[in-house]
């Protein structure tokens, strides 16, 4: 198991994998992250300005190289209407989601930009048409991160989340589809109806077969009861319904989870655990429905106000079969939050 710097600067903050992105093409990885200054206060010790960053590997992980893209996120571009639809099967492609409830970005009506050239230029920021004012969202504001399954064509599933205006960490997964490109929009399904009472949020998917996808989900029902639970649908995102309980991921509102299908057909689920400072591995042989014990990836967290500020990782797979989680984190020797690698075989 290794462990390697993406991205790191003495005296500034640099975390969340999970709320950018990662896109991977073989061995080249692209992660996007969000760097500010250190400032010790209440909640995240980052000030702003905030800067929402891309670090790029091209040895499957081993070294990074990060810049500041030019008409990315956070630099003040208006939401258009797309006018060309998005060809999905181009081979560089990227997407990237914005929402309103976290560092970078504060888009209520949500929005995505494009990339055709691996990350290299972006496009955008385009709004999803079709869904601000949809019945299921009116007078909702939209909290999505990056997540999307591209189904061939110009036809691409997105999974997004909503909450009520000033209902703090309330928000709520739904699914949807573009059919024409990314033109216009069809709002699904919630994937956790509104009377369940917890927080589910941030979906990470895979697709399993032609209409069966997996998803794990962040859950939260109060700040100190916090884990991750799996969803399926067997109808390409029309409907879903409980799977399985994955994991718990500790107090300080838990962590997201980065799911992803490997090249054996098991699945692989890495979240945070704050409460025991833990980066953790679970398996799946039988597609979501049950989970093998814990693997602990890292356990060495030491940050300057010693406090499990973690995680949030994102997961692909290298060519040679081995994982790259990508995440933040702290240690003694790097106390200010930064982004790190691990690299292992499952």
């Amino acid at each position: 198991m290794e462990h390697v710097i993406v991205y790191g600067r003495h005296g500034h903050f640099a975390g969340w994998p999970a709320n950018n992105g990662v896109w991977s093409w073989d061995d080249e990885i692209l992660v996007g992250f969000t760097q500010g200054g250190y400032r010790q206060q209440s909640g995240h010790n980052i000030e702003p300005p905030f800067y929402s960053l891309l670090a790029r590997s091209r040895d499957g992980g081993e070294t990074w190289q990060a810049w500041d893209p030019p008409n990315y996120v956070g630099d003040g571009g208006e939401l258009t209407d797309l006018i060309e639809p998005i060809d999905f099967g181009r081979p560089g492609l990227a997407l990237r989601v914005v929402g309103a409830g976290y560092h970078g970005t504060e888009e209520k009506r949500g929005g995505f930009f494009f990339s055709y050239d691996l990350g290299d230029t972006w496009q955008g920021p385009y709004r999803f048409a079709g869904l601000v004012g949809h019945p299921e969202l009116e007078g909702l504001e939209l909290t999505p991160r990056t997540s999307y399954l591209v189904e061939g064509g110009e036809r691409c599933l997105f999974f997004l989340s909503a909450r009520r205006p000033d209902s703090g960490m309330a928000d709520r997964a739904f699914c949807a589809r573009t059919g024409d490109g990314g033109l216009s929009f069809q709002f699904l399904t919630w994937m956790v109806p509104w009377s369940d009472p917890h927080r589910a949020v941030m979906p990470s998917v895979v697709q399993c077969s032609a209409q069966t996808l997996v998803a794990a989900l962040r859950r939260r029902q109060v700040a100190d009861v916090c884990w991750i639970d799996a969803y399926m649908s067997h109808d390409a995102g029309q409907s879903w319904s409980f799977l399985s309980r994955v994991g718990e991921t500790g107090d300080r509102n838990g962590n997201p989870p980065a799911l992803l299908r490997l090249s054996d057909g098991r699945l692989c689920c890495v979240y945070g655990q704050r409460s025991r400072w833990q980066l953790i591995a679970r398996l799946s042989d039988d597609q979501g429905e049950s989970w093998l014990e814990e693997r602990v990836l890292r356990d060495d967290y030491a940050s300057v106000e010693a406090d499990a500020d973690l995680g949030y990782p994102r997961l692909v797979q290298r060519a040679d079969g081995r994982l790259v989680a990508i995440y933040y984190w702290a240690t003694r020797d790097r106390p200010h939050q930064h982004i790190a690698a691990t690299i292992w075989q499952p």
